[in-house]
């Protein structure tokens, strides 16, 4: 069942769908290229995910606000958990092609010099990924498209101007991240993944209560 919505929203994606597929192997590059940090391989690749999130996301929230989506699916037999459990997944499934398109991007531009991620940095992506659409769904799932496009839409046009001022400062303050001193690197690399299911978690369980007592 979750299939088929996950697949729905795709498919009202459509118009955009190659033109993202495109800028996620394009965008990583291109700011790479023109920046000179030592950790720019994880900020255009945290860039490049925030805006084909955001444009495919607010594409299907757009549509179904419209024609008032929600509501005719919650008339068939998709129940509104599942409505709900297949924003989260589609927002996975973008993360990920976006990451998959990343290594390829890393593959055709040796020349450049961008490199593969490693597990943190994968991680941290997905755990600041899953901080904005951890308060972004629910927020739009009660208020409502309209009230809420112009706020996340300032915050992610903001991001590729933020970002690389954030990590530079984060660089110049030599700060060393010590993930745990008690735990070995081979589990403490993977806490961002488990925090990051916790967001999600937390905020996909809010989000159902809302949508489940909401009037549509």
């Amino acid at each position: 069942m979750l299939f088929h919505l996950v697949k729905k929203d795709f498919i009202l994606t459509k118009r955009y769908l190659l033109i993202m597929l495109l800028f996620a192997v394009v965008a990583p590059i291109f700011l790479y290229s023109q920046s000179g940090l030592d950790n720019s391989g994880f900020g255009s690749f945290l860039i490049t995910v925030l805006f084909s999130e955001y444009i495919l996301f607010n594409t299907v929230s757009m549509q179904e606000d419209k024609y008032r989506g929600s509501a005719l699916i919650c008339t068939t037999p998709h129940t509104r958990n599942g409505v709900i459990k297949a924003k989260y997944l589609f927002v996975l499934v973008i993360f990920i092609g976006c990451f998959l398109l990343y290594n390829l991007a890393t593959a055709i531009s040796t020349s450049v010099g961008l490199k593969q991620l490693d597990i943190f940095n994968v991680g941290t992506a997905l755990m600041i990924i899953s901080i904005f659409y951890g308060v972004l769904i629910p927020v739009q799932t009660k208020l409502g498209y309209e009230k809420t496009k112009y706020i996340f839409f300032i915050i992610i046009f903001l991001t590729p101007f933020l970002l690389p001022r954030i990590i530079e400062w984060y660089q110049s303050m030599n700060f060393h991240f010590s993930i745990s001193s008690s735990l070995p690197y081979s589990i403490g690399v993977w806490i961002p993944f488990a925090v990051s299911f916790l967001i999600g978690l937390t905020s996909m369980l809010l989000s159902i209560q809302i949508f489940t007592n909401k009037n549509l």
